[in-house]
Formats: structure tokens, sequence, C-alpha cells
């Protein structure tokens, strides 16, 4: 098992995964599976990364109040972090908190934002 994984993590590691190496069959199914659901998602993946750039550009206007800035700096950072409430070194499940908070930050500045889109 990997040492950078808390207790926690590794007993969950090991009710799920048996430890047996896949098969060429079962690796690509898997495979298979990941980009089918990449297809599947590709508009909300673009999305989200549409409102990290648009919070960068809202960041950097020099006509954006400091107090509106610090909410999306604070958003950022904690997104950026890998320490935070669920760690980014859980697949897929470690970056559901920090999506959370992007899609909070881009609620909370609403139409103010629109603008910010490339």
């Amino acid at each position: 098992m990997n040492n950078n994984l808390n207790r926690n993590e590794t007993e969950l590691l090991e009710e799920y995964y048996t430890g047996g190496e896949l098969s060429e069959l079962e690796t690509e199914v898997l495979v298979e599976k990941v980009e089918d659901k990449i297809t599947r998602n590709k508009s909300r993946i673009m999305s989200f990364l549409g409102h990290l750039k648009a919070l960068r550009n809202y960041l950097f206007d020099k006509d954006v109040k400091w107090y509106r800035k610090s909410v999306v700096a604070a958003a950022l950072i904690y997104f950026i972090t890998p320490i935070d409430t669920i760690p980014d070194f859980s697949p897929f499940v470690g970056f559901l908190d920090d999506i959370g908070v992007i899609a909070a930050a881009v609620k909370y500045l609403g139409n103010e934002l629109k603008r910010y889109y490339d």
C-alpha cells in the first residue's frame, strides 16, 4: 500500500480492492467506462474550467473591490491546496469539496461574474 494513504483510506481500499492485478479484459472495460464518462460529461468539465478562468479574470480586474476579490482568492486558494476537508489525493472524491467551494463562489458573485467568461 502507498505510504501516503491514511489508515481509513487503507481500510477502504482493502475492503473494495482485492489486491489482485486486473486482467486485460477488466482493464479494457475500466478504461472504456472512464472514457465514456468523460465523453458524456465533457460539457460539465469544460463548464467548470470556464468558471475557474472567469474567477481568475475577476481576481485580476483592477476595478473590482478588494473585499469582493477576497471571496474569489479564498475559493481559489482552497481549490489549489491539497490539504482540505476531503484530501485531494483521494481519487475523484477528493475534489468534490473543491468543486463545491468554486460553485459557491460562482453563485455568490452571480451576474457580476458573467462578463469575465471568455
